[in-house]
């Protein structure tokens, strides 16, 4: 996994993972001549504000990982925090923390003039890890959705439907699903051939990829339409629905202490939720005569930028359970 990360956030060395000669003569002997490397164009566009941009998304980025590994501690030491809610809260937290990983490392490392290029290979895996994460986050929210939906409305038997087992299958499952899909989306993109080498993004997304084939994708627009329905259309309804339930369950309840915790939960749910699924559906839905790249790299930067940082702050440390686990790690501390 380090060696991946490291593959990610490098520059292109001699130690990176380059195409080998003997792979790249092999190809040429097989009549078949593709690009073996991208040029990541980046923010060209906004030269003179590398160094605002690099210092910016740093400290995002920063944030970001210290926001998110809090959450996760916090989470595993504090016993009062061992519900499924928060389970999930901390497998989400970790899929954010490795999901930036993914990308922000090596954007990062292009904003302060080191190598934009990147091997076939290695954007494949960029590419892989980054769908895989992404959609394992999206598969999360709606199982959180569910958890909150069981919480809620059949709160009697909650801990019989929501146990340790079924959080872990749960859990399990949604990752697996992920990767999964990830991997069928990253197989079917680079066993295309590319005729064009300049990748106008930050980083291998499927759009920018398929926009260097050699022919015109059909197979692979269809494939991406599905995977997309799959695990944004389908999880979104599943989230409306269970929401509209929650919603007519709390106004049931008489006393006005009796919905505000259920409704402050719900409501940092559903902010990450519609910002997190409206820039992918912004991203993946849109027909292609629409793309503007100025457009496309700022939608980007909220889902891989923002977004990962919305967990730890809106849906975590603004929680009242959260920051007093805080305060209680904290003062355990200042007492040793």
């Amino acid at each position: 996994m380090y060696l991946l990360f490291f593959c990610l956030a490098a520059s292109d060395t001699p130690y990176t993972c380059n195409a080998p000669k003997d792979l790249s003569s092999s190809m040429k002997r097989a009549n078949f001549t593709g690009v073996r490397e991208f040029v990541f164009q980046g923010f060209s566009d906004f030269q003179q504000y590398q160094l605002t941009l690099f210092a910016v998304f740093f400290v995002l980025y920063i944030l970001t990982l210290t926001g998110n590994v809090i959450i996760v501690t916090i989470i595993r030491i504090d016993h009062h925090l061992h519900t499924p809610m928060y389970f999930f809260l901390s497998v989400l937290s970790t899929s954010e923390t490795f999901y930036s990983l993914v990308i922000i490392p090596r954007m990062l490392g292009s904003l302060v003039g080191l190598s934009q290029t990147i091997s076939l290979e290695c954007c494949g895996m960029q590419l892989y890890f980054f769908l895989g994460f992404g959609i394992t986050n999206c598969l999360l929210l709606a199982v959180m959705g569910y958890d909150r939906y069981v919480a809620i409305c059949n709160p009697l038997r909650y801990s019989i439907i929501m146990n340790w087992r079924v959080c872990a299958i749960l859990a399990s499952s949604v990752c697996a699903t992920g990767f999964l899909l990830s991997l069928v989306q990253a197989l079917s993109i680079f066993r295309l051939p590319f005729c064009n080498s300049l990748i106008e993004h930050f980083f291998c997304d499927i759009r920018p990829i398929l926009n260097l084939a050699c022919t015109v994708p059909v197979i692979n627009d269809i494939l991406t339409l599905v995977i997309t329905l799959l695990v944004i259309t389908v999880p979104a309804t599943f989230i409306f629905v269970s929401y509209v339930l929650i919603i007519s369950t709390i106004l049931k309840i008489s006393s006005a202490g009796g919905w505000k915790k259920p409704f402050a939960t719900c409501s940092s749910h559903l902010t990450v939720v519609v910002i997190h699924y409206g820039c992918a559906s912004i991203v993946y839905f849109k027909p292609k005569s629409e793309n503007t790249r100025d457009q496309d790299q700022l939608i980007s930067v909220t889902y891989t930028v923002i977004t990962p940082l919305l967990n730890p702050v809106v849906y975590s440390l603004r929680n009242k359970e959260v920051q007093d686990a805080l305060r209680r790690v904290m003062g355990r501390k200042s007492l040793s």
